[in-house]
């Protein structure tokens, strides 16, 4: 994993895998950008995603406290030879955001896709997110399609 020092001095950074015991400071992350889940759900996930291939899962700690996450997974497609690298959820804790720990996570995340083949990536933010909007442009990211969502598919 990565380790980095940000621009502004503040203490070192460290990314790594996420574990089941992470969960409970994972769930005040999630419940942050809007995803509210107990700890024993995120517990579960990220046990049933260890082992998956092509699918990554990292934190990072600063003074061993978890101040972000990144989960970022690499699918075939029909449309090309290469997989597609699909950021699924990025949040930094208000407490650290601009000091670099979003755009290290993201890195990473490329950095995984890349060495699985992916020669592309994309992520999805709400339209309520200008403040994330304008970050993901700063990384290089453009609004290139529309999303289209259909809930309740087990409700039938």
């Amino acid at each position: 994993m990565t380790t980095s020092l940000s621009e502004d001095a503040v203490p070192v950074v460290i990314l790594r895998q996420a574990r089941p015991e992470d969960a409970g400071e994972l769930s005040v992350l999630l419940s942050e950008l809007g995803y509210p889940s107990a700890a024993e759900a995120i517990a579960r996930r990220i046990s049933a995603c260890a082992d998956v291939p092509g699918l990554s899962i990292v934190v990072a700690l600063r003074d061993e406290r978890l101040v972000g996450v990144v989960a970022v997974h690499c699918v075939p497609t029909l449309i090309s030879d290469a997989a597609l690298g699909r950021i699924t959820a990025l949040v930094v804790s208000a407490e650290v955001r601009g000091r670099g720990v979003g755009r290290l996570l993201v890195k990473e995340a490329e950095a995984f896709a890349h060495q699985r083949g992916c020669e592309r990536m994309e992520l999805t933010s709400g339209d309520h997110r200008p403040g994330a909007h304008a970050f993901y442009e700063r990384l290089g990211y453009a609004v290139e399609a529309r999303r289209f969502i259909k809930h309740g598919l087990g409700e039938r």
